[in-house]
This record gives structure tokens, sequence and C-alpha cells, in this order.
């Protein structure tokens, strides 16, 4: 039993000592779902639902659960957190909530990113149960950690081998950015993160996102995207002339190697609809074994963008990963 940190060795329940740690930078990443109907993600989407604005009641009730998390955990410890982020995304009968939370201490946060889910996907059913009191909260799961003598851990690269053996998680996992100001606000939908979403679900990825930023804040959004060591980013808008627009840039700042057929390639695409496409200015390249693909912040850009990716993409991710041949 002593093998289990909050057991003592006779099997009694104890808080662990942490005194003698080193105080490191400590992140969790935790996520879930809100599994609902067609009628309720709607609504929430257009924030008319019968109660008050649905998403921001969930983050701050899931901001202040992080907080409290040593009250409601009874061996948690009492830590010093210096930043909690609530996010949400949907499907079409989903909607997905991620959290990730971080401190300076001698202790991780992962029971508080986790907290941070759990609260915030009871408030979502809380505010749409008259509508669908059968909505079911999934999956509350660990994603990522970094901090400590351990370092990093990541769901996808503990995840086991699939029963053929040539795919793991990590291969197929694929996280969706979403830069608009508008959307980060809850002034507008998300037309565009979704569409991506389950255009990647369609070609068996796991999928994180849709993570959503202001335009000034997506350099932040792309180091949130990137830090689990997914296999493919795709981003969705903030390419294009406007004074806001800021995601070529950001990605720029992050990438080891450019891949500049890629987005010309999804520019050509773009021309064969609308002139307007040479106006994007939406860049690709690797930050170490993850291939980020900017797309243009227009349906219609999107999908001439994931036609452009279609035929190259299993070829893509295999050479980075080191199994594709090279022709």
């Amino acid at each position: 039993m002593s093998d289990l940190s909050h057991l003592d060795d006779q099997g009694r329940a104890r808080m662990v000592d942490v005194s003698a740690k080193a105080d490191t930078t400590r992140i969790a990443v935790a996520a879930g779902e809100l599994v609902t109907t067609p009628e309720v993600v709607a609504l929430v989407r257009a924030d008319d639902m019968p109660k008050a604005d649905v998403l921001a009641t969930a983050r701050i009730a899931g901001i202040a659960a992080a907080k409290r998390t040593w009250e409601l955990i009874p061996l948690c410890h009492q830590l010093a957190l210096s930043s909690v982020k609530v996010n949400f995304g949907f499907t079409d009968t989903s909607i997905t909530i991620e959290a990730s939370a971080k401190t300076k201490g001698p202790t991780g946060v992962e029971m508080e990113a986790l907290t941070a889910v759990a609260v915030a996907g009871l408030t979502l059913h809380d505010m749409v149960k008259a509508v669908d009191p059968a909505a079911v909260l999934n999956g509350v799961r660990l994603v990522s950690k970094e901090g400590g003598k351990r370092g990093r851990w990541s769901r996808e690269d503990a995840a086991p081998e699939t029963a053929t053996g040539s795919d793991d998680a990590a291969g197929r996992s694929a996280t969706v950015l979403v830069a608009s100001t508008g959307v980060a606000a809850g002034t507008r939908e998300d037309r565009t993160g979704p569409l991506i979403r389950s255009w990647l679900e369609e070609r068996g990825f796991t999928v994180r996102g849709p993570l959503v930023y202001a335009d000034a804040d997506i350099a932040a959004g792309l180091s949130e995207a990137v830090r689990p060591k997914p296999a493919l980013v795709v981003t969705t808008g903030g390419t294009g002339a406007s004074p806001t627009d800021a995601t070529p840039e950001a990605t720029l700042a992050l990438l080891d190697r450019e891949l500049p057929g890629v987005a010309d390639s999804i520019r050509r695409r773009g021309l064969d609809v609308t002139p307007h496409a040479v106006l994007s200015r939406g860049v690709a390249g690797l930050v170490g074994r993850t291939v980020v693909v900017n797309l243009p912040g227009s349906p219609g850009g999107v999908k001439d963008g994931l036609a452009a990716l279609d035929p190259i993409l299993d070829h893509l991710l295999a050479q980075v990963a080191g199994g594709g041949a090279h022709e």
C-alpha cells in the first residue's frame, strides 16, 4: 500500500509532506465534456438559454473551484495558483471543457485542473437541465502535467499502442486553435473550429479543442496548443492583412522549420474559388515533431485548406515521425 502516496505503511490516509521538495513551475491541463442535445448546443452557442450567460457562469465556477480544491479534496495542499484558465468548445452534441492550472511550488496542480473541469461541467449541467435533464458529464481526465522531479507527462505519450501496433495515440493527435476576438468574447459564433474538429475526427484523430483565443492573445494560444506535443495543430483565423491579424507572426516565432509548400498549396486551392485567397498570410511548419498549419478564418477558406491538406497529411505526418518514404 505504501506505493500510494496518500497512504502510510499501515494503509492509513495521510497528507503528503512536500516540505523537502523543490519549488518548480507546475502546470496541469485537464479536459471533459458535457454530452447533450443538438438543441442545447445551439442554444448555448447563441447565448439563448433561459438562464444567464451559460459559458461565463461555468467558467467562473471552474476558476473558483480550482482555487478551493484544498477545501473540497481532503488531502490536497493549499496552493498559491498563479493562473487558472477554463475554455469551452463545441461538437454537434457536446460542450467540451478544458482547464489549465499553474503554480510555482513543491507540489503539482493536477487536482486543481481536474476540479475546474468537473465543477465547470456540473455548472453547465445545472444551466441546461431545464432543456435537457439527461445531459451527461463525461471523460473528466488529466491531459498533461509538467514540473517537479518527474518533468513532463502527457496522456498521449502514455497511451498504449493500438491493436495493429502501427499507430499510437500521439501519432493521430491534433489540436484545433481558433484566433478570433469576437468568438473569445462570446459575441460571435465559432463557425470554423468545429468544422476542423469534425474533419480531423473523421480521419481518426484524437482532437483537443477548439481552443479559442483573441487575436491579441494568439501567441499564448499557440504555446498552449503545442505544449502537449500533438502530431498536428491546425489554426483558423488571424491570417489576413487586418491590423489585428497576428497568427502568422506568432506561428513563425515558434517554428523550427517552415513548410512553405504546404502554405502555398492552401493558397492555390483557395484561388480556385476566390481571388481573395491570395491575401492569406498563413504559414506552415514544424515545432519539434508537431506540424502546425494556419488556415483562414472563413468556413469556405477552411474547407479549401482542408481539401489541400487531405492528400498529403498522412504522408507528411509519417515523414515527421521518421517513418515515411522520401519521394
